[in-house]
């Protein structure tokens, strides 16, 4: 997965913004929280340099999509990985601090912390900077999440500051489901998916959704299909066999040609070596990606 690293300049009524999107390598994911946050600091002072920022001091709003307990503006503790992340070292522990002592390590940067938020929350900040009305914010990506504003009255967990009349909530409802709420309706390539994952019943709406898991989804149906000969005249394939390798971007490949028109899905299947897919085949597999896409779509309206 990637993330983004991004200056702002802000008036009155007008932004300038300047990004560059960076890579987070699957051993990284997997490694331990010091390299996680040491590959975010490397990023930053990539960013700076490129930027002619690098001897600026510099305030950062730290946007991290996941779990948080939030204890404060500056402070939050991670509660749980998602999205395919396992660091070891992080879950329990303070993120903003793991990122300032990353930033230190380095000692060639200045930058300070000023807020740590859930991407929710900046997506319904950003829009509600210039429209007012905006109340709701939602994510649809490598993960699933949204975000609403509630009268503090109404806030009942709450034992902070209420001088202020609203107040945004993360709902987290990437983890509806985690309880067996959503077991009615999950299919036996859900399941199946879950099983596979590295936090099994663990964020159960997402894993329905989101871009990490929905390329997944359509890979157990074309093996299902396979087996049953409904597909490649029952021909599979190793890398169709192989777990995530049908990416989620080919579902958006796959779907954005027009209808009748295979190239983009006799690409997609060639690099799976269904070389011997025929015209029928190419319609069928493009029927189940708009299958899983369309219900993803049901689903988010639903949530």
């Amino acid at each position: 997965t990637n993330f983004r690293v991004l200056v702002i300049y802000l008036d009155e009524n007008h932004f300038d913004m300047q990004s560059k999107i960076y890579a987070i390598p699957e051993n990284i994911m997997t490694g331990s929280g010091v390299q996680l946050f040491d590959h975010i600091a490397e990023c930053m002072a990539n960013f700076m340099s490129e930027n002619d920022m690098f001897n600026e001091r510099l305030p950062l709003g730290f946007t991290f999509s996941f779990p948080l307990e939030q204890v404060g503006l500056t402070k939050g503790i991670l509660k749980t990985w998602t999205k395919g992340f396992s660091c070891s070292g992080v879950v329990g522990q303070d993120v903003v601090q793991m990122l300032e002592d990353a930033i230190k390590r380095r000692g060639d940067i200045e930058i300070e912390v000023c807020g740590i938020l859930n991407d929710t929350t900046g997506t319904l900040m950003s829009c509600a900077w210039k429209n007012r009305n905006c109340h709701v914010g939602v994510i649809v990506g490598t993960g699933c999440n949204a975000c609403y504003t509630e009268r503090v009255e109404n806030v009942e967990m709450f034992d902070g500051d209420r001088s202020k009349p609203l107040m945004i909530i993360n709902l987290e409802w990437a983890a509806f489901g985690d309880k067996g709420e959503l077991d009615f309706i999950m299919t036996e390539y859900d399941r199946e998916v879950d099983r596979n994952s590295i936090n099994p019943r663990k964020q159960v709406f997402e894993k329905m959704i989101s871009g990490m898991y929905m390329g997944e989804i359509v890979r157990q149906i074309l093996i299902k299909f396979t087996k049953e000969k409904l597909l490649f005249d029952g021909k599979g394939s190793t890398p169709l066999s192989t777990i995530w390798r049908f990416k989620s971007k080919y579902v958006s490949e796959i779907e954005s040609e027009k209808a009748g028109i295979h190239t983009a899905c006799r690409t997609v299947l060639k690099k799976l070596e269904l070389d011997h897919a025929t015209e029928q085949d190419c319609i069928n597999v493009r029927y189940v990606c708009e299958c899983v896409s369309r219900r993803a779509a049901y689903l988010v309206s639903a949530g």
